[in-house]
């Protein structure tokens, strides 16, 4: 009876899951009623968060305003949906915002010409799990308020030999 008991909870725990983590990947495929793009502070700097506060991301695959993730890639990398006309707060620049008409026939926003794509791994405000990752064939990039690719910047060493302070900055273009 007791090992019968243990084999139910077990599967109520992982059908429990199961309906979270559908749940979680279905509001990261809603559309964002007035989507908002923002800056917020993070481990890289000075980034581009969404209405919830996670990163925004650009591909290094996308030519200037068309997204080159589609399907599976957008199952990972959600792209930034707006139903509505976009909004830029908190330092992030209005004139930079945009759209661009997906595949799919939905709008996906853009910044600085990039389209805009959260990631899955990133469930914390501010986190970068997505950054540097290369997949789907090219890297993905924080986004900086400029509306260029946040990345780490080279280790450089001081005249003692130690790492010198910061580690991080941001290089401009594609």
């Amino acid at each position: 009876m007791k090992g019968l008991l243990l084999s139910i909870g077990g599967l109520v725990v992982a059908f429990s899951l199961a309906l979270g983590l559908n749940s979680a990947l279905a509001a990261n495929h809603s559309p964002s009623r007035g989507a908002t793009v923002a800056v917020a502070g993070s481990s890289l700097g000075r980034i581009l968060v969404d209405g919830r506060g996670h990163t925004l991301y650009l591909f290094k695959k996308d030519k200037r305003d068309k997204s080159a993730c589609t399907q599976k890639c957008a199952a990972f990398w959600p792209p930034l949906i707006a139903s509505s006309k976009p909004h830029a707060t908190g330092g992030a620049a209005a004139s930079l915002l945009g759209t661009t008409r997906r595949s799919d026939g939905r709008l996906q926003m853009t910044y600085g010409g990039h389209p805009l794509y959260t990631f899955i791994k990133d469930t914390k405000k501010s986190q970068t799990n997505g950054e540097n990752v290369d997949a789907f064939g090219a890297e993905w990039y924080a986004v900086s308020p400029a509306g260029t690719k946040v990345e780490k910047a080279a280790a450089t060493t001081t005249g003692g030999g130690a790492p010198a302070p910061g580690g991080y900055g941001s290089s401009g273009g594609y």
